[in-house]
């Protein structure tokens, strides 16, 4: 009993310590055909939006696959803007954005090598 006491208070001033911020804008549309559109903007500047629809599916077991776009963008603790665009689709989860670690070209490089003389 101690322990659940415990884990619940620690749990409470956790939550209590965060801060709250406003939704400034939320929109939400979904199509009865499989499309979908959201965004949203929070009063601590964060801000993110999505667009999805159905497309014929390259997967033989599949007839259809959804595609999504979107972006979200926030400020960093270190106060840096962050933008990030993606798409997801068969082909996974694809962002770009300054905010995605890049892999060294270096590393890319040798890939590449390894790849040519069949080491991977």
């Amino acid at each position: 009993m101690f322990k659940l006491f415990v884990t619940l208070t620690l749990i409470g001033l956790t939550l209590g310590q965060s801060p709250n911020y406003r939704i400034l804008r939320q929109r939400q549309e979904i199509d009865p055909y499989g499309s979908y559109n959201w965004s949203y903007e929070t009063e601590n500047g964060i801000k993110a939006a999505e667009q999805g629809s159905l497309y014929p599916s390259n997967n033989p077991d599949s007839k259809e696959a959804l595609k999504a776009e979107g972006s979200f963008s926030y400020t960093s603790p270190e106060g840096v803007p962050v933008q990030i665009t993606y798409v997801a689709d068969e082909n996974g989860f694809q962002p770009q954005g300054d905010g995605i670690p890049k892999i060294p070209e270096y590393i890319v490089r040798s890939l590449e090598y390894q790849r040519a003389h069949g080491k991977l």
